[in-house]
């Protein structure tokens, strides 16, 4: 089981998280599904630590109690030599072999806590490096985590201020609709149409009055022609009558005039 479980956190750990997160569609449920995968593993890494510290102390336990084992027989072992020495110096031979049997007892037991410790040194270091991987592992899977909810945190605020700086665009564009400034420009834009549309209609209507005008001109002049072709057909027609009317006028301006001169002589008289 522990092992397992640290293929898994050194697998999570070697993840590249940013490789991830540029790949998935929704980097923020990309995030949730990666917080729910480290704090998952981190509950099941930190099982198998509590797990494998509890092994490797039952283990030391047994080290030592082997130890101890080991030492005590090698005392038995130790004072049943003894006694066997004792008692061969006193010719007491087969009480002296029997001692010598228990001596040989305890030394079998002796070295075989001596290879219970030699086999269980071995599984204390194997165990103390797999707690120690599962620890690391685990410290490492938590600060990742730490990361994670923070990115996730920078994410969903930055999402947040986006979201807010949209809604302030849009508030300002509606401001900018309602703005009296605006009314004011389009007012003023169309106060400037209509005034230069004013001043078309002056231009059009100066131009037709000069064409008026022109037009008034060109009748007196028809009229002048039209007077002068009738004095030229008159002059044509009578020539000789025209001067008579003229003698005639001249005497009778001339009569006018000696009347005018006896009226008044006859004042006088």
């Amino acid at each position: 089981m522990a092992s397992s479980i640290l293929g898994r956190v050194s697998s999570l750990v070697r993840a590249n998280i940013n490789s991830i997160l540029d790949n998935a569609e929704d980097p923020e449920l990309m995030l949730d599904q990666l917080i729910r995968d480290f704090t998952e593993n981190i509950a099941e890494a930190e099982q198998a630590v509590a797990q494998t510290v509890g092994n490797l102390r039952m283990l030391e336990e047994d080290l030592t109690e082997s130890r101890e084992a080991s030492t005590d027989w090698g005392n038995k072992a130790q004072a049943a030599a003894t006694m066997a020495g004792q008692l061969s110096s006193q010719g007491k031979a087969d009480e002296s072999t029997r001692f010598e049997e228990l001596a040989k007892v305890a030394l079998r037991k002796q070295i075989s806590f001596e290879q219970s410790v030699t086999q269980m040194q071995g599984q204390v270091t194997q165990q103390t490096e797999l707690t120690d991987q599962l620890k690391d592992g685990l410290n490492k899977l938590r600060t990742k985590r730490e990361e994670l909810v923070s990115k996730r945190d920078e994410l969903v605020s930055r999402a947040k201020m986006a979201q807010a700086q949209t809604q302030v665009q849009t508030a300002v564009k509606n401001v900018s609709v309602m703005d009296p400034t605006s009314e004011l420009n389009r007012f003023e834009d169309r106060i400037r149409r209509e005034e230069a549309m004013a001043r078309g209609m002056a231009e059009v209507s100066a131009s037709s009055m000069e064409e008026q005008f022109a037009s008034l001109e060109d009748a007196g002049d028809e009229i002048e022609v039209e007077a002068r072709l009738a004095a030229l057909k008159s002059d044509g027609s009578g020539s000789s009558s025209a001067p008579s009317q003229g003698s005639s006028s001249t005497s009778q301006a001339g009569s006018s005039t000696e009347g005018g001169s006896a009226e008044g002589g006859s004042h006088s008289h």
